[in-house]
């Protein structure tokens, strides 16, 4: 028994060492997902919006290309787009 806890007393760092890095990966995993998500889904609304100006000309639709108009496009995704369209049709932005 001696031995046993001898062996385990050396390693015993190493473990706490491992248990507090799977600690911290669970603990921040969520919040770098759902910043991460949050970032692509801007990047996805800000080129919605370039697509918008470049094809919607024709048809009289063209919204501002800025981080603003991209972040709502992003979080909110076609309703935020949406939700710009109808601002601009009723002239508030």
């Amino acid at each position: 028994m001696d031995k046993f806890i001898e062996a385990v007393g050396g390693a015993a760092p190493a473990i706490v060492i491992v248990a507090l890095v799977l600690i911290a990966i669970l603990i921040f995993t969520k919040p770098i997902r759902f910043i991460l998500k949050l970032l692509l889904n801007t990047l996805i609304g800000f080129v919605a919006l370039i697509l918008i100006n470049k094809f919607g000309a024709s048809l009289g639709i063209s919204l501002g290309v800025n981080w603003i108009n991209a972040a709502v496009v992003g979080v909110l995704g076609i309703p935020g787009l949406a939700l710009l369209l109808v601002l601009k049709w009723l002239m508030v932005i």
